[in-house]
């Protein structure tokens, strides 16, 4: 039975993805018997399927944002808050580009795709992860990052209903969006470097490559 199960999983095929997420990795989570979209850094995903959103986080930033009433919500992944002053500056952009490496512009797009699929700004709750100080030669960048998106949300008026962030851990975040159930695992100990060298990867590819070119003011 247990052959034949994993079997018919291996064949699943997932819902459609919402409109500008295909390019999305999702698998089938066996752990979580569950289909999952894996967001790197500079990524988000909104989802009202049935489906969990992963990322690992070190120094970067996720936060988990739903309509509690009808379901649909998504995660960001990002590092380093821009200017006050871009937080009411308007994106046509996508999941990937290099506007959401930045945290005003990942929780302004997340925010923006959870409303245009049809949730309701009075009905949004939020949880943030992450910022572990991870880089030890450089600042504390994740420090940076839970301020911003604690200032952000408070600006927004949407409500904190958990956080786990700081410390020194990287983290792995399983986001249930349909029940807004968060599944958090602090990696005491990483078996390679790989998170290390991408966010390291990442700040650099941030500060050689400004977001001018993907955002539209106006």
């Amino acid at each position: 039975m247990e052959e034949k199960s994993a079997f018919s999983y291996r064949n699943r095929t997932p819902q459609e993805a919402l409109p500008g997420f295909d390019g999305i990795n999702r698998y089938w989570d066996k752990l979580h018997q569950s289909f999952a979209a894996k967001i790197l850094p500079g990524e988000y995903y909104v989802t009202y399927h049935d489906e969990v959103i992963v990322t690992v986080l070190g120094s970067c930033v996720s936060a988990c944002i739903r309509d509690r009433i009808f379901g649909i919500g998504g995660m960001n992944h990002f590092m380093l808050p821009h200017t006050q002053d871009d937080l009411s500056h308007h994106i046509n952009s996508g999941p990937s580009t290099s506007a959401s490496r930045y945290g005003s512009y990942a929780m302004e797009m997340l925010i923006n795709d959870i409303l245009k699929h049809g949730g309701r700004r009075e009905n949004l709750e939020v949880k943030i992860f992450g910022g572990g100080k991870i880089l030890r030669h450089m600042t504390d960048v994740g420090n940076r990052n839970i301020k911003f998106v604690e200032e952000y949300i408070a600006l927004e008026g949407i409500p904190l209903i958990a956080e786990d962030t700081g410390d020194i851990y990287p983290r792995k975040v399983v986001f249930h969006p349909n029940s807004g159930k968060v599944k958090v695992k602090k990696l005491r100990s990483l078996h390679n470097d790989t998170l290390i060298k991408r966010e390291e990867e990442y700040q650099h590819t941030i500060e050689e490559k400004p977001a001018a070119g993907d955002i539209e003011l106006f």
